[in-house]
């Protein structure tokens, strides 16, 4: 006869599988509402429900819903394994030092963000929410003796984005049919040749749900023609729980904090005591294999930078 403490066990552990329910319907749904998409943002934590009730109703011995949580672990582990484990691929092409940062309406500290490019040796630096301010900042802390060359397309608000490059840059693009700037590059390597080199921001769905979802499908439809080698730098407003952050890698791109079994990452926000808990910062490869990704605080602003050391296809 189950004892009031093996019930009370098994009611909280179905509590903690409904939860993990939810976390994978987040995951593998494609929703187009608001709210809903939001909440994807953090399926990944949902899902430790799963783990949390398998555990409770193997202490209640409760076999048969252990056997029903123990499937849904399987699938959880299925969707968050990878992201802990280096996929092996291989490159025996350059190394190239990429850092990724959100500037927070040009607030970050320009100090730091060129004290990290020097420190990490970094080859190109994707920026977003870059003002002319923070442009002349960066200059006056010494960026252009690091990263000489540069395509920037600053604004006075959130939309400025911009790459800055070790080797120089041609054939810079700015897309249109985006709230904010999205902006790529060629960038000459003298060892790999020509590096496309992509900067991407997309509108925020909390700000417009419609557009930020629009604006992935055109990001997708960018890389997907793209050939040869290629680097992503993009605060894309998207977490690996969102399948739109997902189909952006259905092609050639993967993302270098999945290929290092980096983890989750979690870059935004930094500007709460109990924060960042998403990472919707990214780094993004074609024909090229991260070897080492990393995350670092940013002063003045509200994201994690991050830092992926890639090697290209030889």
């Amino acid at each position: 006869m189950r004892t009031w403490m093996d019930r009370a066990l098994l009611g909280v552990g179905w509590c903690a599988v409904a939860a993990g329910v939810v976390g994978v319907a987040l995951y593998f749904g494609t929703w187009q509402r608001r709210a809903v998409v939001l909440v994807a943002s953090g399926a990944s934590y949902l899902m430790i429900g799963a783990v949390v009730g398998l555990v409770l109703f193997l202490i209640a011995r409760g076999w048969r819903s252990a056997a029903v949580a123990g499937v849904l672990v399987a699938t959880v582990a299925w969707t968050q394994l990878p992201i802990f484990v280096p996929d092996g691929r291989a490159a025996s092409g350059p190394e190239v030092v990429v850092m990724q940062s959100n500037l927070m309406l040009g607030a970050a500290d320009a100090a730091t963000v060129v004290r990290a490019v020097r420190d990490n040796r970094v080859d190109v630096l994707t920026a977003e929410e870059l003002t002319a301010d923070m442009v002349a900042r960066l200059a006056a802390a010494g960026l252009a003796q690091a990263l000489p060359y540069q395509y920037l397309e600053p604004t006075s608000a959130a939309g400025g984005t911009g790459i800055y490059s070790r080797y120089p840059l041609r054939d810079n693009k700015k897309y249109v049919g985006f709230v904010l700037n999205q902006v790529s590059a060629t960038m000459d390597h003298p060892q790999a040749g020509a590096v496309a080199v992509f900067a991407f921001h997309p509108i925020p769905p909390t700000v417009d749900f419609p557009a930020w979802s629009s604006e992935l499908h055109s990001i997708r439809d960018i890389l997907d023609a793209q050939q040869g080698p290629a680097i992503v730098g993009a605060d894309l407003n998207a977490t690996r729980d969102h399948s739109a952050f997902r189909d952006l890698l259905r092609g050639r791109f993967a993302a270098a904090a999945e290929q290092a079994g980096a983890g989750p990452l979690p870059t935004y926000p930094t500007d709460y005591q109990w924060g960042p808990v998403i990472g919707i910062d990214h780094v993004l490869v074609a024909d090229a294999a991260a070897d080492e990704v990393h995350t670092l605080t940013m002063p003045g602003s509200d994201h994690r930078a991050m830092i992926a050391t890639i090697r290209l296809n030889g």
